[in-house]
This record gives structure tokens, sequence and C-alpha cells, in this order.
């Protein structure tokens, strides 16, 4: 396997065909099938085939529906515990790290966001088990800070997967900026940051489902960092 070698977490080549206006209609009908499946107890891998097949759908897209679709019952439960942004004053926060960073990063980076049916902004980076820092990096980590430093959590907590690549520098990096800031940050590298951030009293900022399914408080901060500051970024709406 090539090393990977990207500057930017941007689109990939065949988004602007694939991902083009005139398909949009088309994959909000195939994310409200694929809801309606899985609402019905149909495993995801099944109901996507048989979705994907009918409207000749490529992996790619199959992807972007895959991470917009809830169903409606998903729907409701993360709606009821999603708390306002400005809420988190004076509050513990627990930041799933790679999940908020790689998303501010793409979308700085000019890749695809999507509009979920949760409501949540999802991107279609994946790392495949090493994370390699790009040129919005830094940027996206400011962006976050001076956005946290102005909402005033009591505390915040990053938690990052150790067993991805390259984890354990990031977390040097950002406890270095965060010492530069005066910001009240802490950084753990953990083997599973899905059952510490649940297992935290924290206010959980994720747009990972399984934390969102289980998490009793989350933000949708991710979503409030690129409308109210990013607000060119590529999103498209997909929640049908």
């Amino acid at each position: 396997m090539s090393p990977d070698t990207r500057q930017h977490r941007g689109a990939h080549p065949a988004d602007a065909q694939l991902f083009a206006p005139e398909k949009l209609d088309g994959l909000r009908v195939a994310v409200s099938e694929l809801a309606w499946l899985l609402g019905r107890g149909y495993a995801m891998k099944s109901a996507l085939k048989l979705v994907g097949d009918q409207h000749n759908l490529r992996e790619r897209q199959r992807l972007a529906v895959a991470r917009a679709v809830c169903t409606d019952e998903q729907r409701e439960l993360r709606s009821a515990r999603s708390l306002p942004v400005q809420s988190i004053w004076n509050e513990d926060l627990i930041i799933d790290g790679f999940n908020l960073l790689i998303t501010i990063e793409a979308a700085l980076g000019g890749g695809l966001l999507l509009l979920c049916r949760d409501e949540s902004l999802r991107d279609l980076s994946s790392i495949h088990g090493s994370y390699r820092s790009v040129v919005e990096t830094e940027k996206a980590l400011k962006l976050i800070g001076a956005t946290l430093e102005d909402l005033q959590p009591k505390t915040v907590k990053w938690f990052l997967d150790r067993p991805i690549s390259n984890s354990g520098r990031l977390a040097q990096r950002i406890k270095d900026l965060a010492t530069t800031r005066g910001w009240p940050w802490s950084v753990e590298v953990v083997f599973n940051p899905d059952a510490d951030i649940l297992a935290s009293n924290g206010i959980a900022v994720t747009s990972d489902s399984f934390v969102l399914d289980g998490a009793s408080r989350w933000i949708n901060l991710n979503r409030y960092l690129i409308e109210t500051y990013l607000a060119q970024s590529w999103v498209i709406d997909l929640r049908g």
C-alpha cells in the first residue's frame, strides 16, 4: 500500500459528478427508503445493497447514503438529547477528537459534507487506521479553540483513538496549542473513545451514530462551526 501523501482532506475527484445537483433528489429518496427498511428490522448491509442496486448507486454514493441515514426512532431520540451549543457554558465537554477535527479539515479543504437525517453534518473522509495532518489541521484546531473560548465550557477533554497511528503525535499537538492559548483542555489517547465518551458525565461533541444513540447529552458542534464560520463549505442536504 502506498503511503498517504495528501496535503488536503478535500473532495474525491468523482464527487462533482456523483453528487451533482441533478443527483440529489434520487439520493434523498434512497436515504428515505433505507431509513424505512432499517426501521423495520432490516440489516444495514442487505438494506443498503437493496436500495443501492435499485437506484444504481456507485460505491461513494452508497457511503453517503449510509452515513446520512438513521431510523425515525433514532432521529427522535437524538433530537431529544441534543442541546443548544450555547448551553455548554461552565459545563464539562467531551470531544470525539478525530470525528470533530476531520470534519472541519474536510470543510476547510473543500471536501463534501452531508446534512443528515439526524441534523448532523458528516464528511466522507476515511483515515483507514492512520491519521495524517493536512494543511488545514492547524487552522481547524484554532477555529475549534477560538469558538470554545467564546462559549466558555468549564473543561474540555479530547479523546483520540489509540489504534489509529499518529494519534499520540496529534494529542501532543493539541496539548501544546492549548497550553500556548491558555485553554482548559486535556487530551487522552484511549483504545475505545466511544466507551469513554458514553461513560462520561460531560456533554458529548460528536456526530458518530453509535455515540449519539447512547449519549445522554450532546451538541452539534460540527454543524455549528461550519454554518457559522465556514458557510461557503460544500454541503448537500440528504435529509429526505
